[in-house]
């Protein structure tokens, strides 16, 4: 367990764990439930790590399960602890979408980011923060969406300091031609693109007009992978519908391949920032 993992990770872990533990003791989720006498699907939230698990709950399944060794118990337990306790991202609850994807951005070691409308949050200046927030949310409280620039700028210190975050991203051309808040807010924009392409963790790619169809064309995906855990990556699929979680290793790696296979169409990132710099220059 590293000392710099966040909540949602050790959430995930541990999650993890006493899946395998009731897996290897021959229990369905459904007689656990049953046994404890427990909501039906009060299991299963534990396991997908929707819900925080109690230290007691953790002792309780670890002898239901008869595990008996006691370092081993005694990690999960310290997991369970430390769990539930609160991340930054907690603060802007009032503002967040539903779900937990920026405390799992918080802590993932890589994200793959394909984009084919907006650039992501995590490359974007304020003032096309701004714009944006403000078109589709023009209703709220001003002070409202300034948290949510806030919390926007707070997401992008993950690509600086010690242990950055290694973004991929690959945006559809129409991405960085989009004008979003007026020309000078997309010269600013574009100027911290080519500004961020230059950080030796992240790696930007444009994809061209003339690339034509790709298995990502029906929207934004965001594939989070973990240190040393790599069962515990995750493909976060962002809709007008809603948003859905994509966890199972094999479908994770398709998503994977596929992004693979993208970044072969794209142009390449030094082509890339050139194009985004012929755009200022004909500003």
């Amino acid at each position: 367990m590293a000392v710099d993992e966040g909540p949602t990770l050790r959430r995930r872990r541990l999650a993890a764990e006493l899946k395998k533990c009731r897996e290897d003791a021959g229990y369905t989720q459904e007689q656990v439930s049953r046994h404890f006498e427990w909501h039906s699907a009060k299991v299963t939230r534990i396991e997908n790590a929707r819900v925080p698990v109690t230290p007691r709950d953790v002792n309780d399944l670890l002898t239901l399960y008869r595990v008996g060794d006691s370092d081993y118990r005694d990690a999960l337990m310290t997991l369970a602890r430390l769990a539930r306790q609160r991340g930054w991202w907690t603060d802007y609850k009032d503002v967040m979408r539903p779900g937990n994807f920026v405390g799992m951005e918080a802590d993932a070691s890589s994200a793959k980011v394909w984009e084919p409308i907006v650039l992501p949050g995590l490359l974007q200046s304020e003032d096309y923060m701004r714009a944006l927030i403000g078109s589709g949310r023009s209703h709220d409280p001003q002070a409202a969406n300034d948290r949510r620039v806030e919390l926007r700028k707070t997401r992008q210190k993950r690509l600086s300091g010690p242990s950055p975050l290694e973004l991929w991203a690959i945006v559809d051309e129409s991405v960085v031609r989009r004008h979003v808040g007026g020309p000078q807010v997309m010269a600013g924009q574009w100027r911290r693109l080519i500004e961020v392409a230059q950080l030796p963790n992240v790696t930007l790619q444009v994809l061209p007009f003339d690339a034509g169809e790709h298995a990502f064309l029906g929207g934004s995906v965001a594939l989070l992978e973990f240190p040393d855990v790599a069962h515990l990556d995750v493909v976060y699929l962002e809709g007008l519908a809603g948003d859905y979680y994509e966890e199972q290793p094999a479908e994770v790696k398709r998503y994977r391949l596929e992004f693979e296979r993208l970044s072969t169409r794209a142009l390449t990132p030094e082509e890339s920032t050139g194009m985004i710099q012929s755009l200022l220059d004909a500003l």
